[in-house]
């Protein structure tokens, strides 16, 4: 990823966080005949596995990708977090010298590392508990696997295999204007909370993450 300085971030529990916090992510690898394949899977981050964490998730049986996908090969997994359009009419920039264009604000983490699968039915179970906790946790009622029929469960873990993926590599960018100038910031902080992107407006303001 092209990762200018004062875009880059690169604190482990910052990046920790934000992969928690978006949940889903593109997961890119390369086929034996090298072509490119992609799935948008939600994934289990496991922190403590690994020097930078290891992710986990599964595949519909029916989806190809990971019967393409040698074991052991390359995969990027493409977390997207918050992200708005900039219009140049932000800027105070603007009126003093027109030299402005527009541009988009975005957070991103490029986790990458070997891909191996699995099919076992109790490794399969303890996967989607573990991401169904993860994502039904704070709800009023949440909602529990074994609120499901037991054989019921165990047929639809027979549709899916699991993946392991330990990060190798791992980064992160936040472009939140930090190359502009302080009114611009502040014109753009402004023009993103009217429009609605709030959460942009704030990182814009917090300089980052």
């Amino acid at each position: 990823m092209y990762r200018p300085s004062h875009f880059r971030e690169d604190r482990l529990p910052v990046l920790h966080a934000a992969m928690a916090a978006i949940g889903l992510a593109n997961l890119v690898t390369v086929g034996a005949d090298g072509v490119p394949l992609a799935s948008a899977l939600p994934l289990l981050l496991r922190p403590e596995e690994g020097p930078y964490g290891t992710l986990y998730g599964h595949f519909a049986k029916a989806n190809p990708q990971w019967r393409e996908t040698p074991p052991g090969g390359a995969a990027l997994a493409i977390f997207m977090g918050p992200d708005a359009y900039v219009t140049p009419s932000w800027y105070a920039t603007k009126a003093e010298t027109g030299k402005v264009v527009p541009t988009w604000n975005y957070a991103t983490i490029h986790a990458r590392g070997p891909i191996t699968f699995f099919e076992d039915a109790e490794v399969l179970l303890d996967l989607v508990t573990s991401l169904t906790d993860r994502h039904e946790g704070g709800r009023a009622a949440p909602w529990a696997v074994d609120d499901a029929p037991a054989d019921f469960i165990q047929a639809q873990l027979r549709g899916i295999v699991g993946f392991r993926l330990p990060i190798a590599s791992l980064e992160g960018k936040w472009k939140m204007s930090q190359n502009r100038p302080a009114a611009d910031r502040e014109g753009t902080a402004e023009g993103l909370a009217r429009d609605g992107a709030t959460v942009v407006a704030d990182l814009v303001r917090a300089g980052g993450a």
